[in-house]
């Protein structure tokens, strides 16, 4: 049988194609970011010797009021673990990027993915908003890559399947289902029975609303009005009518400033603003220049409005990291600095105990530096620790005890309660409220 030269070249076309698609089946152990496609995993990353972070927190964007405290704090962190002779023999790298606040997922995913491509980190400490997180949790975890956040605090962040993330993802701020019973207890506290809630209609805002319900039911109080409000809208005058409609002895926001002060602007013009009826926000609004998003000229404008939020010094966090973050950053808040710098240490301690920079290995101890151990507190502490071969170390942090839970968040929640001035500044009550 005579076979054709357009039969030959077909056929030799048809065996590249199924020696190139042979290739690409069997290399998987030379493709550090190879996906399992029968369990949908990621394969380890492998390390190089070199411990690299990743800070992807706010520089602009709405949460940028916000973004100050969490990277000095990180800064902070890998300068003292440097300090104190590294990771693997060598200094911390950190390579810092913007995640563009919640309304800019696209830059958040844009740098996530340089993070992980180009700068080839092992961590990130990030994102810093609960729905920047849901945007870019694939493109971190799916690559396998450690992911810290220390300012996710969303409830549904909790009900995540870890097997959906390959058990990389993180927090060090505790969520808000410890929350809302601390600010429930904090408003029947001072007498209020009747409550309106006007929250951000987002992952962060709706998750709190639900649980913060819940918690005002549970001790009796009456919840009377449940407001979404649109991040992008306008004007916030139908919304706010609710409230007024409503009547109740309490209102409380949950917002971040810039759509936070537009909707406190639309309440006080139609008698619910602070001198009318007690006014409670959370940690989305836990920042002193919150008045110049109401009124830049009358920081009078937000006196009396009361809040709660993660403890930025915790009565049971590592006494040092008060003044250390004071001397490193004066004049800075603090609004989850101890919660970042804990993610920076975690991280950190975990390479250390795992002797590598694989962030699979990095995953793996990650829960077990915080708890059942020898306690320390400060990177040196605890290396020195690990140097003489005590490799179960309990890290209590600068926010807290930690005690992860496995699927990687704090088993209970320290909550500063805070009261705006006159001057437009927040004070802090000596007396925390701990919950879990």
């Amino acid at each position: 049988m005579t076979i054709s030269k357009r039969a030959v070249l077909q056929l030799a076309a048809l065996l590249s194609v199924l020696m190139l698609v042979a290739a690409a089946c069997g290399n998987g152990g030379d493709d550090d970011n190879a996906t399992d496609s029968d369990n949908g995993t990621t394969e380890p990353r492998g390390g190089d010797g070199t411990l690299k972070i990743g800070a992807l927190l706010p520089e602009t964007g709405d949460l940028a009021i916000l973004g100050e405290p969490m990277f000095k704090a990180v800064e902070l962190a890998v300068s003292q673990i440097n300090e104190a002779g590294g990771v693997l023999d060598g200094d911390v790298e950190l390579i810092t990027a913007d995640d563009g606040g919640r309304a800019n997922d696209d830059l958040a995913v844009t740098n996530a993915e340089r993070l992980v491509t180009t700068e080839n980190v092992d961590a990130i400490v990030g994102a810093a908003g609960s729905s920047t997180t849901q945007a870019v949790l694939e493109t971190i975890t799916g690559a396998g890559v450690v992911e810290c956040s220390p300012s996710n605090t969303g409830s549904d962040l909790s009900l995540e399947d870890s097997d959906d993330n390959g058990g990389y993802y993180f927090r060090t701020a505790p969520p808000d289902e410890l929350q809302a019973p601390a600010l429930a207890d904090v408003i029947t506290g001072d007498g209020h029975e009747s409550v309106s809630i006007i929250a951000l209609n987002d992952t962060y805002g709706q998750g709190f609303t639900r649980d913060l319900k819940a918690a005002l039911d549970d001790i009796g109080a009456e919840v009377r009005a449940e407001v979404a409000y649109d991040p992008q809208g306008q004007t916030y005058d139908a919304d706010v009518d609710q409230l007024v409609e409503a009547g109740a002895d309490a209102v409380v926001l949950i917002a971040f400033p810039d759509t936070g002060g537009r909707v406190l602007t639309t309440m006080i013009e139609k008698g619910v603003g602070p001198t009318d009826v007690a006014i409670y926000v959370t940690d989305g609004l836990q920042t002193n220049s919150l008045y110049e998003q109401v009124d830049a000229d009358d920081p009078s404008v937000t006196e009396g409005i009361k809040g709660t939020a993660p403890a930025a010094a915790p009565a049971s966090g590592a006494p040092h990291f008060a003044d250390d973050f004071a001397e490193f950053a004066p004049g800075v808040d603090t609004i989850f600095s101890a919660h970042s710098y804990d993610c920076v240490m975690v991280i950190a301690l975990a390479a250390l105990v795992a002797g590598s920079d694989d962030p699979a290995d990095i995953r793996d101890e990650m829960v077990g530096v915080t708890k059942d151990g020898t306690k320390c507190t400060t990177f040196a502490e605890c290396k020195a620790l690990v140097d003489a071969g005590d490799e179960d170390i309990d890290y209590d942090g600068a926010s807290g005890p930690l005690e992860f839970v496995d699927i990687g968040q704090p088993a209970a929640g320290t909550y500063d309660v805070y009261t705006f001035g006159a001057d437009g500044t927040y004070a802090t009550e000596e007396d925390q409220v701990t919950i879990g």
